[in-house]
């Protein structure tokens, strides 16, 4: 990324810097378009930030990347093993997982596996800081940004854990927040290093050359060379997921609105020929992925580049707009009516409210003339859609009948949602009541004649934040020591319509208000907490509770391309550090026979122990942006009580529901996508794009619940198909027909298609 810079603001200076990699003197590797945060972005992300780099180097250096360097990153998703095998990359470096606060990770060369059982040779740089007394290797702190001494030269070996069957070791040095910056005097003292007696030579080389010598030692050893099957937990900078939470809201939406785009887009022009914006939404997606930076989006940067932040997340709104009302058509003068396009572009059947902007008389009716409820709300007409299948494209049209008024139900449906007494609401699924402080104590789920809560819910939680090291990225442990459990101050019911009752809370902390709604909808389990925060606190982090009857020793969470299970219970200092955690859309935590899970649609830091659900929603860091997170913020948790297990549940299904509802275009076009074929299970659909060389389209997709299913998608006729790996290389030949494939449990799949 920085070499991008340099490009555009020092071009002679760029020139030379061409010349020294051609001469094999300037190294350009590590996969990354830059050192990206591997926890809060989409697996669609990690993807494109290998794609986006690689792309980069090959165009203007002529040059394949293979391994990942990732020093400086705070913990590493269970996903990145496939997403290295199936990008062609082949090795994986880091030294932050040193950091680790209670328990040293057992091998600093291994493979590690990951959540589909790809293996990746993984080597953790050992290298300590300089220490005059010298290093006997008990301490496990190491740095990537290494100096040439004897105390550290000495040091990465004695620390490094595999001398058994690897006595090579990597020292990455010079100045700055990731090395590099090397001087003469370093270069000097490697000279004169290289010839003292008792330290480890000390050779100038690549790091391409040392990982082809890893990669030949590894395989050649007759020792054992041990596996990690898991996620590299980073036991530190657990704060990251929640500083600066504007980023992270605006990260999710940006990346679930390029996600729509480019499929809306893909669909059009398979359907009509329009010309695919390939320009505009790579561009975008580069700004996003700029922002993923490792210091950005974790909330971990000074004031001015969140300043920054945010004139980009303008302009990229702005293409984005402009790209949404590119998709809009003008009505021929064949057509009396409107219509709205109503596009399911995920690989789950939705059902739910669809909202259509303005005040609009009459009705709507579906492509079989079928009436469809339909309300006015405000300024906008909400429709209940029964059914859209995976990828479908249905139209409703705008029926207008004077005779009917323009406010209320153009339906059969009768009757409201709910029914409310002084302390509680009823609706068909649930009897809910709170006490005084407004804080839930009931939530009798009607449909299983069971109880979801044992103790409390909804309870807002305050706690004091202040980490004994770095503010903005840390939450330490006894931040629980000192919490003040928030009462509302008023709970009043607000609307109650035959789609949905809602119930307002309001509260005023300090000098902080909070608003809430919770919405609870006749057609759907689903209880939606609507927030709404003037957030002025500072070292205070803000959660939600919820206390609720199921018993399990493990939670499950959504991460990137599938999920991920820990534990409940702090049996061991390795689960003990795992206080707060990672999660994306959802969480869940489930016996045998039901379970409960906690949605969001921007937040990430999850903390669930014993039968407890917190989800950590503002945090209030001084440093090092005195300023960060105060100010607005909305955003919405729900919670989703279900039978069985979080697939039973369809909880996955539910949260896209929340993040991505279904597409509504205006006298929109006729898209043409792969269809799901009848009885085909759910399906996670990541990306359909053009290919990046222009020749097709790209579809990705992965199973995202755990288990081995057979996928049929079918294609118009004419249509042809191959796999790929994620770096669209064709893998296979192209065949006629319905892509037909074959997927093992989390499992990603890229094919090409073209016609």
């Amino acid at each position: 990324m920085a070499v991008v810079n340099v490009k555009e603001d020092y071009p002679e200076l760029y020139r030379q810097i061409k010349a020294r990699v051609a001469e094999g003197r300037w190294e350009i590797d590590g996969a990354m378009w830059l050192e990206s945060d591997c926890n809060i972005p989409s697996g669609e992300s990690l993807t494109r930030q290998i794609l986006h780099g690689k792309k980069f180097a090959k165009e203007e250096f002529n040059q394949e990347m293979n391994y990942l360097w990732l020093p400086d990153v705070f913990g590493y998703s269970w996903a990145l093993p496939q997403i290295l095998k199936k990008s062609d990359i082949n090795t994986f470096m880091t030294t932050k997982i040193s950091w680790n606060q209670f328990n040293r990770m057992p091998h600093d060369t291994f493979y590690w596996k990951g959540i589909d059982g790809t293996e990746i040779l993984t080597h953790f740089i050992t290298t300590p800081t300089p220490n005059e007394k010298g290093h006997d290797g008990s301490s496990w702190f190491y740095t990537y940004n290494g100096e040439i001494e004897p105390s550290t030269v000495m040091g990465i070996y004695q620390a490094y854990q595999d001398k058994d069957f690897n006595r090579n070791l990597l020292l990455s040095y010079g100045h700055g927040d990731g090395g590099g910056g090397v001087t003469r005097d370093m270069l000097e003292k490697r000279r004169r290093l290289d010839q003292l007696p008792g330290l480890p030579n000390v050779k100038t080389g690549r790091a391409d050359d040392y990982f082809r010598q890893l990669h030949e030692t590894v395989q050649e050893t007759d020792h054992y060379v041990h596996t990690w099957d898991g996620e590299l937990y980073l036991e530190y900078h657990r704060g990251t997921y929640t500083s600066q939470a504007f980023v992270k809201k605006m990260n999710r939406k940006l990346e679930l609105a390029l996600r729509e785009l480019e499929i809306v887009y893909s669909g059009l022009a398979a359907g009509n020929g329009q010309q695919y914006p390939a320009e505009a939404l790579f561009n975008t997606w580069e700004s996003v992925l700029r922002n993923q930076f490792h210091d950005i989006i974790p909330g971990s940067s000074i004031k001015e580049v969140y300043q920054d932040y945010r004139k980009e997340v303008e302009a990229c709104k702005a293409t984005l707009d402009e790209l949404r009302l590119g998709l809009t058509q003008s009505k021929d003068d064949s057509q009396d009516l409107d219509t709205y396009t109503v596009v399911n572009t995920s690989g789950f059947e939705q059902a739910g409210l669809v909202t259509i902007a303005g005040e609009t008389a009459g009705y709507f009716v579906d492509e079989d003339n079928q009436r469809l409820a339909s309300l006015v709300v405000g300024e906008e007409t909400l429709v209940y859609l029964p059914e859209v299948k995976p990828l479908e494209t249905k139209v409703l049209t705008q029926v207008v009948d004077n005779s009917n008024s323009t406010r209320g139900t153009n339906s059969q449906l009768q009757g409201n949602t709910a029914i409310a007494n002084e302390h509680g609401v009823e609706t068909d699924h649930y009897a809910i009541s709170w006490n005084e402080q407004g804080h839930l104590t009931s939530i009798y789920d009607k449909e299983v004649s069971r109880e979801v809560l044992r103790g409390k819910g909804n309870v807002l939680q305050l706690f004091e934040d202040k980490p004994m090291n770095f503010d903005a990225w840390d939450i330490d442990l006894y931040y629980q020591e000192k919490v003040t459990e928030l009462p509302w101050q008023s709970v009043n019911l607000v609307e109650n319509n035959p789609f949905y009752a809602d119930v307002a809370l309001q509260m005023t902390i300090n000098e902080s208000t909070i608003n809430q709604v919770m919405r609870l909808y006749r057609h759907n389990r689903r209880i939606d907490f609507i927030t709404t925060v003037d957030w002025q606190e500072r070292q205070q982090l803000l959660k939600t509770k919820f206390e609720v009857d199921v018993r399990s020793t493990e939670a499950t969470y959504d991460i990137q391309y599938g999920n991920v299970k820990r534990p409940t219970h702090w049996n061991t200092s390795w689960d003990m550090a795992k206080f707060e955690t990672v999660g994306h859309q959802w969480a869940d935590l489930s016996q045998r026979d039901y379970g409960v899970s906690l949605l969001n649609d921007s937040k990430y830091g999850y903390d669930i122990k014993d039968n407890v659900l917190r989800l950590s929603l503002l945090k209030g860091g001084i440093y090092p942006d005195p300023t960060a997170d105060l100010g607005h913020h909305t955003f919405t948790y729900s919670l989703l009580p279900h039978k069985g297990d979080f697939v039973a549940g369809r909880t996955v299904e539910e949260a896209w529901a929340l993040n991505q509802p279904l597409t509504v275009v205006k006298n929109g076009p006729n898209l043409v996508l792969p269809q799901l074929e009848e009885g085909q299970p759910s399906l996670a659909i990541d990306a359909i794009k053009q290919a990046e060389d222009g020749h097709g389209f790209v579809m990705r997709f992965h199973e995202h619940v755990g288990s081995q299913k057979n996928v049929i998608l079918s294609l118009p006729s004419g249509y042809q198909w191959c796999e790929t790996n994620l770096m669209e290389r064709n893998l296979t030949d192209y065949q006629d027909g319905p892509i037909s494939v074959s997927l093992t449990p989390y499992e990603i799949k890229t094919v090409r298609i073209i016609g």
